[in-house]
């Protein structure tokens, strides 16, 4: 058990550098150095946080216990490669990979050199999603689950398309919550030649049902998901951390029967959901035989093969 994780971090982009505020107020972490191709930007975080510039990253790589990939996903291979020799323990940003053969060699990898891997599907670690979790398993059966995600902003991301960029959060969360997927439709539009709208509907072999949608042309930033449920109609917002339940019980008046819904707001926690997965990975380390939600190597494969059919339908 170690009381102190030696940490570097490759990537200070967009997304690096949440995990470069977040690394750095952990307590039992130490920023041992921070990699990324942009000089200036290093510069400014080696101010900002007093944190050491790699210059020789094979180097620095042998003083870590742990690396955070946090680079353009096309480039996640070619780091892991450089890293892994050197580093047992691993998070890398989601998708695991810009494809699914490149993610497919990353799992052998791993799996060969008993890597621990985590892939960065943060949205396991929003309350919200816990709380619906938790619903989900309470009630009698569930029927569909429908996820939305929509981002305008997106669209600076040029290496990968919508569903690999956006999608494939909500994917992982349809396998996360409905298991295995036996059959995939899908449609879509692309812009500038990447797809940028799409929508699936996956049919899970335990006979329910995942619709998705996800799109970079939507004038409107949604992150939404709505459960169909025997029971219950269930209503997230993981915006505003915000789960609503809706139901509907019968009740009799004199010779008539009407319907009266009820509704009830589910308290979420508050925590950072960058925090917790952080948190999650960092304990993996410390405590590898603690039960984790993390999501490893094969979950980033899995999440890559429904992506992967949704784009050669689209």
């Amino acid at each position: 058990m170690k009381d102190i994780v030696k940490v570097g971090l490759i990537g200070v982009g967009n997304m690096g550098k949440n995990h470069l505020r977040v690394l750095s107020i952990l307590k039992n972490v130490h920023l041992e150095f921070i990699y990324d191709k942009d000089n200036d930007i290093l510069d400014k975080f080696n101010k900002q946080y007093s944190v050491r510039k790699s210059k020789d990253l094979k180097e620095d790589l042998k003083t870590v216990d742990a690396v955070v990939i946090s680079t353009p996903t096309s480039t996640h291979y070619e780091y892991f490669q450089l890293v892994y020799p050197y580093v047992k323990n691993i998070f890398i940003e989601k998708p695991i990979s810009h494809d699914l053969k490149t993610s497919e060699k990353i799992l052998n990898i791993s799996r060969e050199n008993n890597i621990n891997l985590h892939v960065g599907f943060i949205e396991r670690f929003n309350g919200t999603v816990i709380s619906l979790k938790k619903l989900l398993k309470e009630t009698e059966k569930v029927i569909n689950v429908d996820f939305m995600r929509t981002n305008k902003v997106s669209s600076r991301i040029t290496d990968v398309d919508v569903i690999t960029d956006l999608m494939i959060h909500d994917i992982d969360l349809a396998l996360l919550i409905n298991g295995d997927v036996k059959d995939v439709f899908s449609y879509g539009t692309r812009e500038n030649g990447m797809i940028a709208f799409a929508c699936a509907v996956l049919t899970h072999k335990n006979g329910q049902f995942s619709k998705l949608t996800a799109s970079r042309i939507t004038e409107k930033r949604i992150r939404q998901i709505n459960a169909t449920c025997e029971d219950m109609f269930i209503d997230c917002c993981l915006l505003r951390k915000e789960v609503i339940v809706n139901r509907q019980t019968v009740d009799q008046s004199y010779r008539d029967v009407f319907l009266s819904s009820t509704q009830e707001t589910i308290e979420v926690s508050n925590q950072e959901a960058l925090l917790s997965e952080q948190v999650a990975f960092i304990e993996s380390i410390i405590s590898p035989e603690k039960e984790n939600i993390s999501a490893k190597a094969v979950d980033g494969v899995n999440a890559m093969k429904i992506a992967n059919l949704i784009q050669e339908n689209i």
